[in-house]
């Protein structure tokens, strides 16, 4: 989990600063990498160096969303929905915290880079400082390889 702090000033004026959630499970990321072709490490590096703009700026409005959450009161749950309130991303997306947190992404990539890093699973970060991509010709930690 990441919790990131963000300055923003809301729709009423008042200047904030908001520490906000963010979350990947090794299940969810699998899921990410088997969905795109080639993986999703190799398709951000793709869309990069492409300089293709609105591909850009889609998969860090997807990174955000789908990472965005808030962690229950007793910390065994990271919550995406709530069946009240429905999906959490939405609500956050309509604040002007997000605004300023994709804003970021978008004027300085390595930023968005950075945060992908801090959102995937600890237990993934270790696998791939320990065994780098080159042993397994993927972009991608063994564990995720292997699926």
């Amino acid at each position: 989990m990441y919790a990131k702090k963000i300055k923003y000033t809301d729709f009423l004026g008042n200047e904030r600063e908001e520490t906000f959630y963010f979350n990947l499970t090794e299940a969810e990321l699998v899921e990410m990498q088997t969905s795109i072709d080639g993986g999703l490490a190799e398709y951000g590096k793709r869309i990069i160096e492409s300089k293709n703009v609105p591909e850009v700026m889609a998969l860090f409005q997807k990174l955000i969303l789908i990472t965005y959450g808030e962690v229950s009161p007793d910390g065994k749950r990271f919550i995406k929905e709530d069946p009240v309130r429905g999906k959490l991303a939405l609500e956050f997306q309509q604040t002007q915290a997000y605004s300023e947190l994709y804003m970021e992404f978008i004027n300085n990539p390595e930023s968005g880079a950075e945060f992908f890093n801090n959102v995937i699973p600890a237990k993934i970060r270790e696998e791939a400082a320990t065994s780098g991509s080159a042993n397994t010709g993927h972009a991608y930690p063994p564990s995720i390889a292997k699926v």
